[in-house]
This record gives C-alpha cells, sequence and structure tokens, in this order.
C-alpha cells in the first residue's frame, strides 16, 4: 500500500509516524536493497558502455560480410 494512503487512512499527521510504525526493516530486506542497487550501478556501467560504441553502417557491414564469406572458402 502506497504509504501516503495508509497516512491518511491511519489519520497520521506526519508520514514518519507511519513509516516509523507501518514498515518493517530487517536484514533481509537491507541485503535485497543493496542487490537492487548494484543491478542499477551495472545496468547503467552497461548503458554508459553501449552508448560509447557506435553503430556499424550498412555499408561497413556488407563490406564486413563479403570478407569474413571469403575468408570462410
Amino acid at each position: 500500500m502506497n504509504p501516503k494512503t495508509l497516512q491518511y487512512l491511519m489519520g497520521h499527521s506526519d508520514i514518519g509516524v507511519t513509516l516509523n510504525t507501518y514498515t518493517p526493516l530487517g536484514l533481509e530486506d537491507s541485503e535485497d536493497e543493496l542487490r537492487r542497487l548494484e543491478d542499477l550501478k551495472n545496468a547503467r556501467k552497461e548503458l554508459e558502455r553501449a552508448q560509447r560504441e557506435k553503430p556499424v553502417s550498412q555499408k561497413m557491414f556488407k563490406a564486413i560480410s563479403r570478407i569474413v564469406i571469403l575468408k570462410a572458402l
């Protein structure tokens, strides 16, 4: 449930009261969040790597394909 909705339903004037009362946090929760942060970091690195790579033009692709085919013969 959205914390703000719960805050409204419970009549809390401060979201901190709602979060401190109804949000359990344990070691497993912390580990899950750390994994999610690591996944985000890896996804950002992959995106940066992909943005640095320049796409091959169709003309260049055909030329490379011909060379590969000729070497295979």
